[in-house]
């Protein structure tokens, strides 16, 4: 052992002496053991070597753009004051005077389908993405998922070495993949963005929306001074900042894209008021006076005509002068908020400035992803009213409004999803027939595009007018860049490029186009453009009618199609189908055969969620135990507590006075809850703000260990029957009530169902100020049941 301990502190002296500078073999001399023999290395040392680390092979060139593309969602044509409307756009103006217009730049008519064909450049059908995320069906065109064979503009450009960021809307995930377990590799950071910051589902609260970092769910602050778009321009900057401070060698590409002036229009009082009084004409003079600026500004042609007023759309004269301040305030709202939205990308813009990025960064300013939005029918406080089919004057709107809300100021609030009327949408889109969802007509699909590249692109207020569409996009982007669309990626073979650059308009407002021809179709209206032509049809749906009687029994094969010979008539005035019968059999077969390649069929697929509510997207589960740590299940993965036949059973040990949210799944615009308050049992049936149906305990509950039940009997399987609510406690009947219609869709796009509290906007009015309203006992667990 003594030789052991010996041997051992000699190596530790020998290390110590070595580290005082000497070498080892002087360390070594006065060791019991031999010198190892000495090894003879090939090639030079390590003292002599040099070392420089790999560098990766160029993919790109030494200039490379960056690129944002900004796409704003459903604005008008002949809104932004840039291209004619009366809506100050500061920020729409200065990318078109530092680049180049467009006005016969297309859509695909709806959110998710356009943004689809955008992201990939590939049609919308062929990416899954036939109609929104919402009412997808399992049709290979409509599934709502975006294919790995059809990579992303990220996808692509992350590979040759750009830092990739999305910020605001997406809606391209299926609705039942949007929970905490995913799968998350349809969310953008599994489509190609290393970042993104926004929400998910179609729409949201701009005071209170439901967003997520990346897959993490994230609560906004609950500040009064709070709004979501003014959000996003910051995180953006932020997100250019960190890329300045961590990889300023990288080009970037950002899509911002946030949710504004989509339903809910919510903003601010001040930029309201900045309107009042603007539309006190009405929507019929205003299409007038857009149409008239938009021929003085040259950006509609000389000889367009302006379409007339659909027999379905009222005069602004007919309405009483009360129903007047009503709809006008809600175009003041909108137009706040459209102002309000340019005026953040403004922010965006100056950041690229104030880092010297703006002179080779390419800027896609999309001015919308469809055509303005009549989703408010005859104007709304709860825009959803339309998705559900649900038939509600403005005169039941405005009474709501003055009885529970204080009238018009509350309009833009956080406690309504207001939502301008359908004329307001048509007059939006001067001088054009239809509006959002008309995929035939150019009211639907025609958007106005700036596009600004200073290093590049020569300032010209020519306008152009090629017809192209919103898969243009990607294959520009790769042109620009010098990449050719790969044929595979990550293992996955491509499907082809559907879009044609659009680069050589940039230099030549009078290049020939180069797209000879383009689909559209949505929810069975649809149409062809080919070589100068276009061939259309309205559809069996009108999106400013209410209700599903207008598509019931529909059958593609009568349609009636219409035929437009766009040289001469810009706004499809003059239908020349009658004089040219063998053009439209040729347009037709090219419809047919590009619907076949593109997966369109069956016609109008995405109507059929609201014909059978058994086709609804949703879990495929009829029971669920939830403990008071769920939080954040989006509606459409959580349990229908709309309209189907349920008990939920609450087991629960309250305090005494109980107070907060047990369950409550949806937001102030429409939803369920149960809460205690003051120790009595509250259930709320929130029908889109228009019907809340309460049942409220007599009597505080005891403190102590209850089991709660709420169980829903809805009349019949037809969409939008009545139901009856009882609330139960320990087996006796504490309350119930009436709901006079239950609504088959959705209560909102995005609000969520959460136990214990109420995250987001609170369905009830009752503990809107004390928000999230925490329930103040303990809830052992939520079992929820379907029953026949």
């Amino acid at each position: 052992m003594k030789s052991i301990f010996l041997s051992s502190l000699k190596a530790v002296v020998a290390t110590a002496v070595l580290f005082e500078g000497l070498s080892l073999a002087a360390a070594q001399t006065s060791l019991p053991f031999p010198r190892p023999p000495s090894v003879s290395v090939a090639g030079p040392s390590l003292a002599e070597s040099k070392h420089a680390w790999r560098a990766a092979p160029a993919r790109l060139s030494a200039d490379a753009p960056n690129v944002l593309i900004v796409m704003l969602d459903d604005a008008g044509f002949a809104q932004a004051d840039t291209v004619g409307g009366p809506i100050h756009t500061p920020t729409f103006s200065r990318v078109a005077k530092t680049g180049v217009t467009y006005n016969a730049f297309h859509t695909a008519a709806i959110c998710s389908a356009s943004r689809a064909a955008m992201l990939t450049g590939r049609n919308q059908h062929r990416v899954g993405n036939g109609v929104i995320a919402e009412l997808a069906t399992d049709w290979d065109g409509y599934t709502g998922e975006i294919p790995k064979s059809s990579a992303t503009i990220a996808e692509v450009l992350r590979e040759y070495g750009y830092t990739t960021a999305a910020f605001g809307k997406w809606h391209n995930t299926p609705p039942t993949q949007t929970t905490a377990m995913g799968p998350f590799d349809r969310w953008p950071t599994g489509h190609g963005f290393d970042t993104f910051y926004g929400f998910i589902g179609g729409e949201t609260s701009q005071y209170e929306p439901r967003l997520y970092r990346n897959t993490t769910p994230i609560e906004p602050p609950h500040d009064p001074k709070y709004h979501l778009t003014e959000d996003l321009a910051q995180q953006a900057i932020g997100w250019l900042q960190q890329r300045r401070a961590s990889a300023p060698d990288r080009p970037f590409f950002m899509y911002w894209a946030p949710g504004a002036v989509h339903g809910p229009h919510h903003v601010f009082k001040e930029w309201s008021d900045k309107y009042k009084g603007r539309f006190d004409g009405g929507w019929d003079v205003y299409r007038e006076q857009a149409f008239e600026r938009q021929k003085q500004l040259g950006w509609i042609p000389k000889d367009a005509q302006l379409t007339p007023r659909p027999a379905s759309l009222p005069a602004w004269d007919s309405l009483d002068p009360k129903e007047k301040k009503f709809q006008a305030r809600l175009m003041e709202v909108y137009a706040g908020f459209l102002e309000h939205t340019d005026t953040q990308v403004g922010k965006l813009v100056d950041e690229l400035e104030r880092e010297g990025l703006r002179e080779n960064t390419l800027i896609f300013y999309v001015f919308s992803d469809n055509g303005a939005s009549a989703e408010g029918m005859q104007g709304s406080i709860a825009e959803l009213n339309s998705q559900n089919g649900i038939a509600a004057g403005a005169q039941q709107h405005m009474g709501v409004l003055e009885r529970d809300y204080g009238g018009l100021d509350a309009l833009g609030g956080p406690k309504l999803d207001s939502m301008y009327h359908a004329a307001w949408a048509w007059a939006g889109m001067t001088p054009f027939q239809g509006t959002k969802l008309v995929a035939g007509y150019f009211g639907g699909t025609r958007t106005p595009l700036a596009v600004s590249w200073p290093k590049r692109i020569k300032p010209d207020t020519t306008v152009r007018s090629q017809f192209h569409h919103v898969n243009d996009i990607a294959p520009t982007i790769y042109e620009i860049a010098g990449i050719t669309p790969p044929t595979s990626v990550n293992g996955v073979a491509q499907d082809p490029i559907d879009g044609v650059s659009m680069a050589a308009t940039f230099a030549d407002a009078r290049a020939a186009s180069r797209k000879p021809a383009q689909y559209f179709e949505n929810l069975g209206s649809r149409g062809l453009y080919k070589d100068g032509w276009m061939a259309s049809v309205w559809g069996p749906r009108t999106p400013w009618i209410a209700g599903f009687a207008q598509f019931t029994g529909w059958n593609p094969n009568n349609d009636s199609w219409s035929l437009y010979k766009l040289d001469g008539d810009y706004s499809q005035a003059v239908d020349v189908s009658a004089a040219n019968p063998s053009r439209l059999d040729e347009m037709k077969r090219e419809f047919d055969a590009q619907a076949r390649a593109n997966k369109v069929y069956p016609l109008g697929a995405g109507l059929y969620p609201f014909l059978d509510p058994e086709a609804h997207v949703e879990v495929p589960y009829s029971q669920w135990d939830f403990t008071d740590r769920i939080t954040r299940l989006p509606e459409f993965a959580a349990p229908n507590l709309r309209s189907r036949n349920s008990v939920v059973t609450v087991d629960a040990v309250l305090p005494a006075d109980a107070q907060g949210v047990l369950y409550a799944m949806g937001g102030v615009a429409g939803g369920v809850t149960l809460y205690l308050d003051r120790g009595q049992l509250v259930y709320e049936y929130n029908a889109l703000a228009l019907k809340r149906s309460v049942a409220r305990s007599t009597a505080a509950l005891p403190a102590g260990r209850v089991r709660i039940e709420v169980e829903t009997v809805v009349a019949s399987s037809k969409p939008g029957s009545a139901a009856q609510i009882v609330m139960r406690v320990d087996g006796a009947e504490v309350g119930r009530t009436s709901v006079p219609y239950t609504l088959p869709l959705a209560f909102t796009a995005t609000e969520t169902f959460d136990v214990g509290t109420d995250l987001g906007s609170p369905v009830a009015l009752d503990y809107y100020s004390r928000a999230p309203f925490r329930f103040n006992g303990s809830i052992d667990k939520v079992h929820v049941a379907y029953k026949p």
